[in-house]
């Protein structure tokens, strides 16, 4: 059998030696942030993406092993466990595979054919699948019991019958290869139910639909599903050959009639153990196959939804941050007012205001001046706009701040503002900001997103970012075990100032968590900033084990150690010592200074215990130490005159930012409150397998406005700017580079509060590429 490391190692297409060693320091509590970037010599430098996938991997597999060991303990109780047995679940590669072959085995309730077996029907079963030459009324006479409940010979074959198609359907290589055949040549069909057309319209592209089961895109699988839950949507799974010809057998009854030696020869028995074979397909086996997979399409749908859920949340977590400046944020509104509040360099609340420039009170000059006394006061840099509701009223609102203060010389930079009003009522914002009104938070939140993202991104649920593809209808376990991966790999990637952090992102360093994470917060409180990373030592609870894994994380600027600001872990600073002795410099003169450390010969800095990738890594960071992975800061700028979706036309070229990433194309940010679609068929002259490859989300990036249907609320954008313009709306493009056919341009969403099962959003994503009708 192939060793669970070895098996991992074929799947990654590496070394044996590396799984090995990874696992070996995942089971000894070490962290993937940690192995990736401080175990490369272990693990022959094998990266976070690759980590994950393997302990994701290593985490199946040992369920895999230990249900194998139940399953064996249960057979060998039973008695039943024969070699030949043994090794078939022995090599069972998969948890379906080992189930099927379990199946007979398996503990369950009272059958029909356990009462026939019970009746002593089992040896007639065996007689009349191998001799059909003999009648079956006559071989069934023999067993005539009404002591037994066999009253006759029709009762007798009834119970054989049941018997052999509980035979059939527990025949596990049977089975395996029909739900194989099934899932190849299958599709899924959709039809719309009685009466539901008016209320179901958001489904209408599904309404007489179907795909091939091997090619259905995870949006398409979960927009359907979705619809059958909402009893909108009829949903049956067909395959080719299902169907009999008058007279004769489907493939797969067929198949099963293969298996078990049974044939057309006209022989008194084959006219019944052809219906018994066609009663098992029909009854039993097909439904069987078709609930498995409804399972594997729906956990395949799932998988890429999660996918691409924690690809657009990484690419958000590590959006370019603005930095430590001045910032005012606003969150807009009409009725209620304008919320607006001021955070120094630092993050800090200095102050907060409440301004009504829009309807109905239109108090416009004195929300201006109110706005710019703020300004003027705390020395503002940057203005952060909420892209909610009014926030291009308020966009002019900022626009004429900044031109009544032009010796401030702010800038204004529309923000996403999903999940700041979860922020806003959570517990968090409560300790956080305990004297602030509820609406108050929300602006502080915009404010300090556009600072630093990943330090306020942390502070709320990633499943209220609104980043995602159907993620209401996905595993809760699956997508929150995903992306908890995805904020801790981004906040160890950019690495954690110990000294500003809050406890919330301190508990996403390596190794933390909530409570060393509020201890760590307490003794800054109360003893004052650390000086050092050994510092970290005289909080409680921080022992050996978490400060191996947490330092390298933590960064102390202006400390006492000037390599306790970098990457380099403290385990290594011997390295860095012989790095001094090998330029004779001062580290402070050796930090920064490309030209000497671009002399140094990695592989005469190397020992046992730090190898050529750890010296490099030292080398790298010394060079620019404590360097931020992120992009450097940009923002979009809208079009002036283009604030509504009736002022767009096609042919416009407008600058926008994607705010979201799905597998069929991008949703781009124009500044009329209602996002544009770039379908994955327009990214790009090059054919592209996912969208990903092209853009991430809070990319600035420049689109052509192909057609507008201001109805139904729907923009289709290009990003080959020099694509033709769609001749009416709703028309379809010319074929892409490479003459694929694209599929029906999807909607854009509407704005909504939340990405909520019964959104906007969501319905712009069942909508996405959905096929033409076909009957």
């Amino acid at each position: 059998m192939t060793s669970v490391t070895q098996r991992i190692a074929e799947e990654l297409r590496v070394r044996e030696a590396q799984v090995a060693a990874a696992v070996a320091l995942l089971d000894g509590g070490y962290t993937v942030p940690f192995i990736a970037r401080y175990r490369k010599e272990a693990t022959g430098s094998l990266d976070d993406a690759q980590l994950r996938t393997l302990e994701e991997r290593l985490g199946y597999l040992r369920e895999l092993q230990d249900r194998r060991k139940a399953v064996v303990e249960s057979i060998r109780a039973q008695g039943k466990l024969t070699p030949e047995l043994e090794r078939a679940i022995a090599a069972a590669d998969t948890k379906a595979r080992l189930e099927d072959i379990y199946l007979p085995y398996r503990p369950k309730r009272r059958t029909k054919a356990q009462t026939a077996r019970e009746a002593g029907l089992g040896p007639l079963a065996e007689a009349l699948l191998a001799r059909p030459e003999v009648s079956p009324e006559r071989q069934a006479a023999a067993f005539v019991a009404p002591d037994k409940g066999v009253a006759d010979a029709a009762s007798a074959l009834e119970g054989a019958q049941s018997i052999l198609i509980e035979r059939f359907a527990e025949d596990a290589d049977l089975i395996g290869r029909l739900r194989e055949d099934f899932w190849r040549t299958g599709s899924l069909a959709s039809k719309v139910r009685r009466g539901k057309k008016t209320d179901g319209a958001k489904f209408s592209d599904y309404f007489d639909w179907r795909e091939r089961l091997e090619r259905m895109p995870s949006h398409r699988v979960l927009a359907v599903f979705r619809g059958e839950t909402e009893e909108v949507l009829s949903v049956d799974f067909e395959a080719e050959g299902e169907e009999a010809p008058p007279g004769g057998l489907s493939a797969f009854e067929a198949a099963i009639c293969r298996r078990h030696g049974i044939a057309d020869r006209g022989r008194p028995g084959d006219a019944w153990l052809l219906e018994v074979a066609r009663t098992a397909w029909r009854t039993k086996i097909r439904t069987g196959i078709r609930a498995d997979l409804r399972a594997r399409l729906f956990e395949r749908a799932e998988d890429a939804a999660v996918k691409v859920f924690a690809g657009n949340l990484k690419d958000l977590l590590l959006a370019a941050p603005a930095g430590g400046r001045a910032t005012i944020g606003l969150d807009p509104g009409y009725r209620n007012g304008v919320k607006a509040a001021v955070i120094d360099r630092t993050g800090k609340v200095v102050a907060v205001e409440t301004v009504h420039p829009h309807e109905p009170q239109r108090r416009w000059a004195e929300a201006l001046a109110a706005l710019g006394r703020l300004c003027r006061a705390h020395r503002v840099e940057l203005v952060a706009i909420g892209n909610g509701t009014a926030s291009r009223e308020t966009d002019r609102l900022a626009a004429e701040l900044l031109g009544a203060n032009p010796d401030l010389k702010m800038a204004k930079v529309t923000v996403s503002e999903a999940g700041a009003s979860v922020y806003s009522a959570s517990a968090v914002a409560s300790r956080e900001l305990p004297d602030l009104d509820v609406s108050h938070r929300g602006a502080v939140s915009i404010a300090r997103r556009l600072q630093d993202p990943l330090a306020e991104l942390v502070k709320i649920d990633p499943r209220s970012i609104g980043v995602g593809q159907y993620q209401h209808d996905v595993g809760e376990g699956k997508l929150s075990r995903s992306l908890s991966a995805v904020v801790e790999d981004a906040v160890n990637a950019v690495g954690v100032e110990v000294n500003t952090a809050s406890p919330l992102l301190l508990a996403q360093v390596s190794g933390l968590g909530e409570a060393v994470a509020g201890r760590i917060v307490a003794h800054r409180d109360a003893n004052g900033p650390f000086r050092t990373r050994a510092g970290l030592k005289a909080v409680p609870g921080l022992g050996p084990k978490t400060f191996e894994l947490a330092a390298g994380f933590l960064r102390i600027r202006d400390g006492e150690d000037p390599l306790d600001s970098s990457g380099v872990h403290p385990e290594a600073y011997p390295v860095v010592r012989r790095i001094l002795q090998a330029t004779g410099g001062d580290i402070r003169a050796l930090i920064g200074n490309g030209a000497a450390l671009g002399r140094l010969a990695p592989a005469a800095l190397a020992d046992a215990r730090f190898g050529e990738p750890t010296v490099r890594d030292i080398i790298a960071e010394l060079e620019k130490p404590g360097r931020d992975p992120r992009p450097a800061f940009r923002t979009a700028t809208f079009q002036e005159g283009v604030e509504t979706i009736g002022d767009l036309k096609p042919g416009m070229q407008l600058e926008g930012v994607v705010t979201n990433v799905a597998a069929f194309g991008a949703f781009v940010d124009v500044g009329v409150h209602q996002d544009g679609l770039v379908h994955v068929s327009a990214m790009a002259r090059r054919r592209i397998a996912s969208p990903s490859e092209v853009v991430k989300t809070g990319e600035v990036v420049r689109v052509l406005v192909l057609s507008v249907d201001v109805l139904r609320k729907r923009i289709a954008l290009s990003m080959r700017l020099d694509d033709p313009i769609e001749p009416a709306q709703g028309g379809r493009r010319d074929r892409p580079a490479g003459g694929s056919r694209p599929e029906p341009r999807p909607a854009a969403p509407k704005p909504a509060p939340r990405p909520d099962a019964g959104g906007a959003l969501a319905d712009a994503f069942r909508r996405a590429g959905a096929p033409q009708k076909r009957s």
